[in-house]
C-alpha cells in the first residue's frame, strides 16, 4: 500500500475510533419572582458606574435572549433553579401567577426546580399552577384567575407547560415526593438528568400552615440516593437544579462571571451551596443554583476581573467547588428578577454518554446585545400576554398611596436598621396600636419580608410618589398582622433569636423594629447573650409626625432582663407568628388578635403623607433613629 494510502487509512481508522462528541447548549435563570417587566439596570461588573449600566430583564428581553440562543444549537433545553414565582411584582400577582406561568411558557422552559416561594401559597395551589385550573374562592372562581390571555383560551389557565422538579420535598402521609425529583432529557440518545431539589430549610422560612405535612430532606444525600437509580437507566450525565446558593466574598469588583473567596462565606466557612456540593456523588456533573440572588460562575473558564492602577485586567482562571471526591465541579447562578441568564456549553460522549466538558457564561438579558442582535423582534404574542396583564393591572397599581421625601432602600447598615424596613415596622405598628385593634406597643418585621429596592424612585427624582404596584414590591407576600402578648424576657429571647446558634438559628436574621423601640447587640458576644441593651418609649403614630408621649423604660440593660414578667403587646405577620425564620419564641405569645393584611398597613399609614400634606421624610427627628446599634 502505498504510503499516502497508509497514512489516509490511519487517519480514517483514528477517526472512527475517536469519540463522537454531541454539543448541547443548556439556558438557565433562577429567582424570576414574576418580573414580567424589567427590573432596571445592571452591568457586567461593579466597576461600570450606574449611569452606564444596561436595562435588563423583562419577560420579552427573556423570550428573544433565549430564542436566539437556541437557534444556535438544536440541541438545546431551558432550565431553571426556583423561585419562579412568589414574592412578585403588582402585575402578577395580582392574578395569583398565573401570568409568570403563562410568560415561561412562551419562554420555552422545560424543567425547574420549585424554590421555597412556590410553597408560599400552600402545595395545592403549587399543584394548580403546575397543571392549570382556576382559582377558586369560596367555591367560584376568582375573578382575578383565569385571564387566560397565555392560555389556549379566555377564561381559562393552562398551567406550566415546564415541570417544576421537587426531588427532596416528600409527602409524609405517602412517603413520597410531592413533584417529579427528576427529567431526564435526550440529545441523539444521550440521556441527560436534571434534579431538582430547593433547599432543605423552606420549612423554617415559609409560613408553617402552608408546608404541614411536608418534608425537606438533605440536598446532597437526596441527590446521592438518586444516582444509582439514574445508572440502572442508563444516564451517565446528571445536571442538580438546587434552590440554595452562595455570594462572592472576597472581591475588589464582583463580576457576574466570577467566583471571588469560592463562594465562602465572609468568616471563610463555606457557603450552603458549597457544603453541598462537597457531598455530592462524583456522577454530578454541573449544578445550576440559586436563592441567594447572586452572580457567580464557578467553572473552568471563570472570569478573573481587577482593577489595578486604574486599568481594568480579565483573565481566565480555573474554580469550581470540589465534590467529595475532590473534583471540581462547575457552579452557577444568574441573580435574579430575569436579569441575567446562563448559557452553558455541555458536550456529551455519544458512546460513553458521560459528560465530557461544561462551559458556562453568565450574559445579561438586554435585547439590543450584539450577541443577540440590535435589531431583535419583540415577540409580538408574548408583548400582547405582557401588555394586557399591565392594562387589567393598572388601575390598582397606578394609584397612589403617599410620597416620600427621599429613598428609602431595602439594605440594611451594619447593625441591620433599614429605612424601608422601618417604615414598614411603623406601618405595622400604626395599624395594630388603638386598644381595639390589639394595642401594640411594638412591632416587629422579618428581614426577608421587605423587599429590594425599597422605596426608591426611578427617576431619582424626589418627592416621589408612592404607588400601590410601588408598595406591594415591597411587601408581596399578602400576611396578615397578629398581636400577641410577650415578657420581657420572651422579648430578650427573640431579639436573641436573630443570630445562629441561638434557640435552633442557623442564619442571622435582623428583624426591623417600629418606632419608640431601640437596641444594641453586640457581634463578639457568644450566641444568646449578644443582645446587651433595650429600651423603649411610647409613641403615638396616629400623629404626623408621631409624638412621643411618655418616658423612656429600659427593658435589658447589660444584657440583663430588667423586668422579666412585665408584658408587652407586640405585632408581627402571621408568617414569624408561626415560627418563621426560625423565631420560634413568638410560638409561645399570649392572647393573640389578628389584624389586616400588611400590604393595607402599609398603604394606610402612607395616605397621611399623600398630598397634599408633606411626604414622608425618613430623616425626621421624630422617627427615632437609629434603632438598631452593634456595638464591638
Amino acid at each position: 500500500m502505498p504510503a499516502a494510502m497508509l497514512a489516509l487509512g490511519l487517519a480514517g481508522a483514528d477517526a472512527l475510533a475517536a469519540p463522537r462528541q454531541i454539543e448541547v447548549k443548556l439556558i438557565a435563570i433562577n429567582d424570576f419572582h414574576g418580573n414580567l417587566l424589567s427590573p432596571g439596570r445592571s452591568a457586567v461588573n461593579t466597576l461600570v458606574p450606574a449611569e452606564q449600566r444596561t436595562p435588563v430583564g423583562g419577560a420579552e428581553a427573556l423570550a428573544a435572549w433565549v430564542a436566539q440562543l437556541k437557534a444556535r444549537n438544536p440541541l438545546n433545553a431551558v432550565v431553571g433553579a426556583g423561585d419562579f414565582i412568589g414574592a412578585s411584582p403588582l402585575v402578577s400577582a395580582l392574578f395569583f401567577d398565573e401570568p409568570t406561568v403563562e410568560a415561561l411558557n412562551h419562554v420555552g422552559v422545560e424543567f425547574t426546580s420549585v424554590g421555597n416561594h412556590e410553597f408560599d401559597k400552600g402545595p395545592v395551589e403549587l399543584q394548580r399552577l403546575q397543571h392549570g385550573g382556576c382559582k377558586l374562592n369560596h367555591g367560584e372562581p376568582d375573578p382575578n384567575s383565569c385571564k387566560g390571555l397565555g392560555s389556549r383560551r379566555p377564561g381559562s389557565f393552562d398551567g406550566a407547560h415546564f415541570k417544576w422538579l421537587a426531588a427532596n420535598v416528600v409527602d409524609r402521609a405517602s412517603g413520597r415526593p410531592l413533584l417529579a425529583p427528576y427529567a431526564i432529557k435526550s440529545f441523539r440518545g444521550v440521556p441527560v438528568a436534571f434534579i431538582g431539589m430547593t433547599l432543605r430549610g423552606t420549612a423554617g422560612i415559609v409560613a408553617p400552615s402552608q408546608v404541614a405535612g411536608l418534608e425537606f430532606r438533605d440536598e446532597a444525600d437526596t441527590v446521592n440516593a438518586l444516582v444509582p437509580r439514574l445508572r440502572r437507566q442508563g444516564v451517565r450525565a446528571i445536571v442538580v437544579l438546587v434552590h440554595q446558593g452562595g455570594a462572592q466574598t472576597a472581591p475588589s469588583v464582583v463580576d457576574i462571571n466570577g467566583c471571588d473567596g469560592n463562594l465562602k462565606n465572609e468568616d471563610g466557612s463555606d457557603s450552603e451551596i458549597a457544603r453541598i456540593v462537597a457531598r455530592l456523588d462524583d456522577a454530578v456533573d454541573l449544578v445550576i443554583s440559586g436563592h441567594t440572588h447572586a452572580a457567580y460562575n464557578c467553572s473552568a473558564n471563570t472570569v478573573d476581573t481587577r482593577s489595578v492602577d486604574g486599568h481594568v485586567l480579565r483573565s481566565l482562571r480555573p474554580t469550581g467547588l470540589a465534590n467529595k471526591a475532590g473534583r471540581l465541579v462547575p457552579v452557577t447562578s444568574a441573580n435574579a428578577y430575569g436579569r441575567l441568564l446562563t448559557d452553558i456549553d455541555l458536550t456529551l460522549d455519544a458512546r460513553s454518554h458521560r459528560v465530557l466538558a461544561v462551559s458556562p457564561v453568565n450574559r445579561l438579558v438586554d435585547a439590543a446585545d450584539p450577541l443577540v442582535g440590535a435589531a431583535t423582534a419583540a415577540d409580538p404574542t408574548l408583548h400582547d400576554i405582557v401588555q394586557g396583564y399591565v392594562r387589567l393591572a393598572a388601575p390598582v397599581a397606578e394609584a397612589v398611596v403617599g410620597s416620600i421625601a427621599a429613598a428609602l432602600p431595602a439594605v440594611a447598615d451594619e447593625a441591620g436598621d433599614m429605612p424601608a424596613g422601618r417604615l414598614v415596622a411603623d406601618a405595622q405598628l400604626r395599624a395594630t396600636q388603638a386598644g381595639d385593634r390589639g394595642g401594640a406597643q411594638i412591632a416587629f418585621t422579618n428581614d426577608g419580608g421587605v423587599r429590594a429596592p425599597g422605596f426608591v424612585s426611578a427617576t431619582g427624582h424626589y418627592p416621589y410618589e408612592v404607588t400601590r404596584g410601588n408598595a406591594f414590591a415591597v411587601q408581596p407576600f399578602g400576611n396578615s398582622l397578629s398581636t400577641m402578648t410577650l415578657t420581657s424576657l420572651q422579648l430578650k429571647r427573640l431579639l436573641e433569636q436573630q443570630f445562629p446558634g441561638c434557640g435552633g438559628q442557623t442564619v442571622q436574621g435582623i428583624m426591623h423594629v417600629s418606632n419608640g423601640f431601640r437596641y444594641a447587640w453586640s457581634a463578639s458576644a457568644p450566641a444568646c447573650a449578644r443582645v446587651v441593651d433595650v429600651s423603649w418609649t411610647p409613641t403615638d403614630l396616629a400623629s404626623t409626625p408621631p409624638a412621643v408621649t411618655g418616658a423612656a423604660v429600659r427593658i435589658v440593660a447589660a444584657g440583663q432582663v430588667l423586668e422579666p414578667t412585665r408584658t408587652w403587646r407586640v405585632t408581627v405577620n402571621n408568617f414569624m407568628a408561626a415560627g418563621g425564620g426560625g423565631l420560634s419564641t413568638l410560638k409561645s405569645g399570649q392572647d393573640a388578635s389578628g389584624g389586616q393584611q400588611d400590604i393595607d398597613a402599609l398603604t394606610d399609614y402612607l395616605a397621611a403623607y399623600r398630598a397634599p400634606a408633606a411626604p414622608y421624610d425618613p430623616q425626621a427627628p421624630a422617627l427615632g433613629t437609629p434603632r438598631i446599634t452593634r456595638v464591638p
